[in-house]
């Protein structure tokens, strides 16, 4: 018997399921979780910042952007022998995942994602799941990626479309999507989701996790982020959301999408071994270890391993999800760089939070 997915929710119906009462909300989403996983495993993945700031965006969350001022120094793209080293030490640590972020509008052909590519071969030749976070990226480019060996890409649409507008105005909503749609084209996982407390309704948490859910296929994989407020960006102000939203927020995505990696991500600083407990009885089954994600400060691994134990979990390993990608090398690669010039979106629209950062001088022009 094959199993039908839903595809078709309504924010309504979403709403719906957030909204019920905590505790019947988790045993819910715990049963769903036992019939497609092993409530006993969560995937440990490390997140390695490979060209860290000075990004062109005004995402209004993230210190990286250029026009903010924020601690983060900017620094060029590694060399891919630092990121081998980095990558076999989270690997001694129990590490199946590597996940690399650059931070770019999008993908340029180039010696930098010539170099990006052979990393990612380097690592996925270590016996470990390879996840690239690089923005927008045209077809070639995905099939690119795929010839070297990326098992993930990681692309999150943020919030809900409507809400979008006021986060970011330097892309639009719909390139998301189609970078997505751009990855589904070869045999890549995606990897998206969102971030909860940056002022937006509960209504948008939903309609964020339809716009998942209602993707055909779903998303393999689904981060959950809580914002993590950095002084110096337009959200610096914004207050934290409780570990109780979080909660909902995994219990419904984990319903919604049922057989996802949901992916506790930023934010779980502030989350206590109770509360991320709650967070793997709902559905989490993934995290980010290490001292930071990309930027901003996450729990040392030895402490998620002092829970892990307490817990009973025992770390995923690599590629029990999806099989691993053949590595082609460079020299014997069928798709190479176009030299493309796409004309992704710049929306005209202007958002109300970073006007009244730059009157404060918190902006750049």
């Amino acid at each position: 018997m094959i199993e039908t997915i839903k595809t078709n929710w309504t924010k309504e119906e979403v709403l719906a399921i957030y909204n019920k009462p905590l505790l019947e909300l988790v045993y819910e989403a715990a049963q769903i979780h036992r019939l497609h996983h092993d409530p006993n495993k969560v995937q440990i993945s490390s997140l390695i910042s490979i060209k860290t700031g000075g990004c062109p965006e005004d995402c209004a969350y993230c210190p990286q952007a250029a026009r903010y001022h924020t601690e983060v120094k900017i620094s060029e793209l590694l060399p891919v022998h630092q990121i081998k080293a980095q990558a076999l030490r989270a690997k001694q640590h129990g590490v199946s995942r590597i996940c690399l972020g650059a931070a770019w509008r999008n993908v340029k052909d180039g010696e930098d994602f010539d170099q990006v590519l052979d990393m990612v071969r380097t690592v996925t030749r270590l016996d470990m799941e390879v996840c690239c976070t690089l923005g927008m990226l045209t077809e070639n480019q995905a099939k690119r990626l795929e010839e070297a060996g990326l098992y993930a890409y990681n692309h999150n649409i943020d919030s809900s479309e409507d809400y979008y507008k006021e986060v970011i105005s330097t892309r639009g909503f719909e390139d998301r999507l189609k970078t997505i749609n751009n990855v589904r084209k070869t045999s890549i996982t995606v990897c998206s989701g969102g971030i909860i407390g940056m002022g937006e309704k509960i209504e948008d948490r939903c309609d964020m996790l339809r716009i998942l859910a209602n993707m055909t296929p779903q998303p393999e994989s689904v981060p959950i982020n809580a914002l993590v407020a950095v002084e110096g960006t337009p959200m610096e102000d914004q207050e934290p959301v409780s570990i109780f939203e979080m909660v909902r927020m995994v219990a419904t995505a984990r319903i919604v999408i049922p057989k996802t990696q949901v992916r506790l991500s930023a934010g779980r600083t502030s989350m206590s071994p109770e509360g991320q407990t709650l967070c793997f009885m709902a559905g989490a089954n993934s995290i980010f270890a290490g001292d930071k994600l990309l930027t901003t400060p996450n729990p040392d691994i030895n402490q998620d391993k002092k829970m892990f134990d307490e817990l009973g979990i025992v770390a995923q390993t690599p590629f029990e999800k999806y099989p691993k990608r053949e590595v082609v090398d460079a020299e014997d690669a069928h798709f190479h760089a176009l030299g493309e010039n796409p004309k992704w979106t710049r929306p005209a629209h202007t958002i109300e939070r970073n006007e009244l950062a730059k009157e404060k001088g918190k902006v750049q022009l």
